[in-house]
């Protein structure tokens, strides 16, 4: 890949957007180009069981429109070596609570942003 920025993948839900998403999207960009792979509706309803405030196409809007994001491509709850290979994804960039199934060489796990997490504020909402 002479010449070319590698291509990294953060995956995420983005059901509500905070600063420990921005600092890993940064921490992703300065590696090379940022493709996320955002969680679809119906992955979200089967997985976190309930159905995102903001749909689909409202989640990918906003994360298009973040600096440090190149590319929005849909994807499954876990993130799988083949779904890298169809995307050309160099390095999957994931915070320490990584599930996904991927080879040592092609993951970088980053510390996650201390004090928040959705969960937690999806809870402090209520």
């Amino acid at each position: 890949m002479a010449g070319q920025a590698r291509r990294i993948m953060v995956d995420m839900s983005a059901t509500i957007l905070h600063h420990g998403h921005i600092r890993l999207l940064k921490a992703a960009k300065e590696l090379g180009y940022v493709v996320v792979a955002l969680t679809t509706d119906d992955e979200i309803e089967k997985k976190k069981g309930f159905t995102p405030g903001l749909n689909f196409e409202q989640r990918r809007e906003i994360l298009e429109a973040i600096r440090y994001v190149d590319e929005v491509v849909p994807c499954k709850w876990l993130i799988e070596e083949d779904f890298l290979d169809m995307h050309n994804i160099d390095l999957l960039v994931h915070g320490h609570d990584n599930a996904n199934p991927i080879p040592p060489d092609r993951l970088l796990i980053l510390p996650r942003t201390a004090g928040v997490s959705s969960s937690a504020l999806r809870i402090t909402e209520r």
